[in-house]
């Protein structure tokens, strides 16, 4: 007996065929219902303005008109997604080249109100005090309430010199304060690199702009030759910039290929993966990476693809949490439409927009204020710190004698003090001084200072392995 021929299988058949050809004709009926309400309100649309151009009080131009409706209609998808006008679009063309005017801060729209994400260190919003979590309730006397991204940062921008207040409200502030910051150009030094202990290499990477993996090549080359043999990368306050520079930067710490990061949006255009590659050799330090709150975007996707690869602990506190793809896509008239597309996803399949990454070790930052009152000593100064370096238990009065004092073994004081005299007594202190200031660097520098010694103790015991969701905290 043919299928067809089979009554109760037939009936199934023109059940699924006539649900099919009824799912497909509501859907395209939808559809139509679709468009034509969107014809009704362009029509709509379009007498409003035919209304306003003969009757509003004051005659109006067309063009702005038109610019605000755009406006209003993108603002309604999500904060990052904007309309940029010629003059926006060249601005923004400009940032991403690493040089450009302003007061130094990334922003963003984070529950309806203008954040700063993070300020750029050594900028003028920096050297007033600005910090990440800052809520920007006023630019001069204008409220940003209900202020589109893009209409924020043309209104903070201006003439490098010239003045402008901003009013701020922080959870630590029992009222708003102004803040009144001078207009600069802003040169972003992408990488700065230390040398902490002899042998742990530092690098921080303030932002994510055309030059940095070339600058990152430099830094760690020249840690290299110092003969580090682990490693710190600090994105704290770094707001992100281009995607192809957070590919670029993972890739350095890897030495096989491995996807990075992948992304998910309607279209199949919009679905692409980064993988590493083997241009570059990649470092193999043992490494830790500090984040805090104001590491967004492309600091997430590098610290996202190296946690999951097993390749660096992070250290800190959780993440911004901006895992959105941006398109820039060009418009006739000069002007640009910034559209999100699609969502960053980690190697594992982690969603990094509004989760940002969680740390392995959470260090919570300390005020410096606070380190110093748990420390509970009293400042010591400048010159007793100084001659401390070169007092030792021998130099104390009634020490008990070592095995070679005893047995009258002469020990060469110059072999002694060879090293330390070699090594410039200021660049110390201000390495000193970054530790104390800073409790998250601190901690990473301790934890890779006995790197060697606990592999060395845990080398032949057995242990379970941790849960990879499990999270330590050193509050």
């Amino acid at each position: 007996m043919s299928w067809l021929n089979n009554p109760i299988k037939t009936i199934v058949y023109s059940t699924v065929l006539i649900f099919s050809l009824f799912s497909s004709a509501t859907l395209f009926a939808e559809e139509e219902k679709g468009k034509q309400n969107a014809y009704n309100k362009l029509k709509v649309f379009s007498e409003i303005l035919s209304l306003i151009e003969s009757n509003y009080v004051e005659p109006i131009e067309n063009d702005a008109m038109i610019e605000g409706a755009i406006s209003g209609m993108v603002k309604s998808l999500d904060p990052h997604t904007s309309y940029m006008p010629p003059a926006s679009y060249k601005e923004m063309q400009v940032e991403t080249t690493g040089k450009f005017g302003g007061l130094g801060i990334e922003i963003s729209i984070r529950d309806g109100v203008l954040t700063v994400v993070s300020p750029i260190e050594e900028t003028p919003a920096f050297r007033v005090g600005i910090k990440p979590g800052d809520k920007i309730i006023k630019i001069e006397d204008e409220s940003t309430l209900d202020m589109t991204l893009q209409d924020a940062v043309s209104r903070l921008r201006g003439e490098t010199g010239a003045p402008i207040t901003i009013t701020i409200f922080r959870k630590t502030f029992k009222q708003p304060k102004e803040f009144t910051i001078v207009r600069d150009v802003i040169k972003v030094r992408s990488v700065v690199h230390k040398l902490y202990q002899d042998e742990i290499g530092y690098v921080k990477i303030r932002s994510f702009s055309k030059n940095t993996s070339s600058d990152l090549d430099k830094a760690l080359n020249e840690l290299g030759k110092k003969g580090i043999t682990k490693l710190i990368l600090d994105v704290r306050n770094n707001p992100g910039g281009l995607l192809n520079q957070a590919v670029e930067v993972t890739d350095r710490f890897l030495n096989r290929e491995n996807l990075i990061v992948y992304t998910k949006g309607r279209s199949d255009e919009q679905n692409m993966r980064f993988t590493s590659h083997d241009k570059v050799a990649g470092v193999s330090y043992p490494m830790i990476i500090l984040v805090n709150g104001g590491s967004a975007s492309a600091s997430e996707i590098v610290a996202g693809a190296l946690q999951d690869l097993n390749r660096a602990v992070i250290l800190g506190t959780p993440t911004f949490g901006k895992g959105s793809v941006q398109t820039i896509i060009p418009l006739s008239d000069g002007s640009a439409l910034r559209l999100t597309t699609a969502r960053y996803y980690t190697p594992s399949g982690r969603v990094i927009q509004e989760n940002g990454i969680e740390p392995d070790i959470i260090v919570e930052m300390k005020p410096v204020k606070e380190i110093d009152k748990e420390e509970g000593k009293e400042e010591e100064s400048e010159e007793k710190i100084r001659l401390r370096r070169f007092l030792r238990e021998k130099d104390l009065k009634k020490h008990l004698k070592g095995k070679s004092s005893i047995e009258g073994v002469e020990v060469d004081e110059d072999v002694l003090d060879d090293t330390s005299s070699e090594i410039d007594e200021a660049e110390i202190k201000e390495l000193n001084e970054d530790l104390k200031k800073d409790n998250q660097l601190q901690q990473a520098v301790s934890l890779l200072s006995g790197w060697e010694v606990m592999k060395k103790m845990f080398k032949n015991l057995k242990v379970n392995a941790p849960d990879p969701d499990s999270r330590i905290s050193m509050k």
